[in-house]
């Protein structure tokens, strides 16, 4: 039971990590500071690209579906298991991550221009 609630509860969590690498940058659109935790999870999310890392979380998973007597996850990890094929099918995977990758660069931009206007507001006040 327990190890079936941290296998759940790691999915859960995946799925918000997920969410807030693709959609993060957003928030900092509100919240400024939420950039540097997005700044964070957007590279990690480029490494977990490479293949070359296990994330964290899917082993966590792992090692709860194991001791709870259930199968892992696909060899691809979470998005192999939970999302592509599911939430968009999977001869679409190159489009979402360029949609993905645009949504991040869209929201960075965002940012950008908000300090920009913040800074020229700063700066107009400053000298009237």
């Amino acid at each position: 039971m327990m190890y079936r609630a941290v296998w759940e509860v790691t999915m859960v969590v995946h799925f918000i990590a997920i969410g807030y690498i693709a959609l993060g940058g957003f928030l900092a659109w509100r919240w400024p500071r939420l950039i540097w935790p997005h700044l964070a999870f957007a590279g990690w999310g480029l490494i977990q690209l490479t293949g070359l890392v296990e994330c964290p979380l899917t082993a966590l998973e792992n090692w709860g579906r194991h001791h709870a007597g259930a199968s892992g996850l696909k060899p691809g990890g979470f998005i192999d298991t939970y999302i592509e094929g599911v939430v968009y099918p999977a001869q679409y995977v190159w489009l979402v991550r360029w949609v993905v990758i645009a949504a991040i660069l869209i929201s960075w931009a965002g940012v950008a221009l908000r300090h920009r206007r913040a800074q020229r507001g700063m700066s107009h006040t400053s000298t009237a």
